[in-house]
């Protein structure tokens, strides 16, 4: 299979993309064809055969990822799969491209994979980035309903049938939205924790519209693609949820602020998946209620 891969950078950690872009150039077998997209912001110098894209303001995650994507041809299309990885992540492994490859091959079905995401220093994944319910076995492989931003791997087929990122979301749940639409495609989603990205650890809070965004894509989330009665089930579970946590105040008015922008402006297209849909995502853990 042959791989490229897709980094957006701020143009702010050139000396953390200049170590993701040497680990990805290490990597076992055919080489990666590898786009930096500067996503409003000059690319920092790299390597010899790195193509670059510097977009003149910031469209976001999403945003900036579709256009990296796009430099494959039409959904990826001169490539077989993507990786799509964080500029200021590592491969530490040189494997990880091959076993890409390898679970790619052995099921035909198999659209997205997700890696470990571990702290460099401590080898430690957050709760946070393993993409099921029941978290606490960072190590336990299986197959998932959401996959990780910033690590992981996509069949360009699963971007020509369910569609790209969905740039009005610029940051937060646009993996989700992808992958939703994949699984409604037919195709499955695998967390593999031995192919690992280290990422420093982080909290997700420290991005200034986090609250607002957050609860603004939720809510643009089930509109798009829920049907009708799971909406305000998935709305309401997640407002519990919220305030359970109980936030700062600064913070659940940013929410709130968020959860109203996410009814009163347009979301895209809405294509409701189908209930059988439903059921899979349930039968996989993770109902789409929660």
């Amino acid at each position: 299979m042959k791989l490229g891969a897709v980094i957006i950078t701020m143009g702010n950690r050139p000396d953390e993309l200049r170590a993701l872009l040497d680990s990805v150039a290490k990597q076992d077998g055919d080489r990666i064809e590898v786009v930096v997209v500067g996503n409003g912001a000059p690319v920092p110098d790299v390597p010899p055969g790195v193509r670059t894209v510097e977009l003149p303001e910031n469209l976001g995650i999403p945003g900036g990822r579709n256009v990296g994507i796009e430099a494959f041809g039409p959904s990826g299309a001169d490539v077989d799969a993507l990786l799509f990885l964080d500029d200021d992540g590592c491969l530490p492994n040189t494997d990880t491209a091959e076993l890409c490859r390898q679970a790619f091959e052995a099921d035909p079905k198999l659209g997205i994979v997700t890696f470990r995401i571990a702290d460099p220093d401590t080898g430690v994944t957050q709760r946070r980035h393993v993409p099921r319910l029941r978290a606490s076995d960072p190590m336990r492989s299986s197959r998932v309903t959401t996959f990780l931003g910033g690590a992981n791997a996509v069949r360009s087929q699963v971007i020509a049938e369910a569609g790209p990122l969905p740039g009005e979301f610029f940051y937060a749940h646009e993996e989700t939205d992808l992958a939703w639409r994949a699984l409604d495609a037919g195709w499955l989603i695998e967390y593999r924790s031995d192919m690992v990205l280290n990422h420093p650890t982080t909290a997700p809070s420290r991005h200034a519209v986090y609250h607002r965004m957050v609860a603004r894509n939720r809510v643009w989330l089930a509109r798009r693609n829920l049907p009708a009665p799971l909406v305000p089930l998935y709305l309401g579970v997640w407002l519990l949820l919220t305030l359970v946590r109980r936030p700062s105040m600064p913070a659940l008015k940013a929410w709130f602020g968020g959860f109203r922008e996410g009814w009163t402006k347009p979301c895209g297209p809405r294509r409701p998946m189908r209930w059988r849909t439903v059921w899979r995502l349930t039968r996989l853990g993770r109902p789409p209620v929660i």
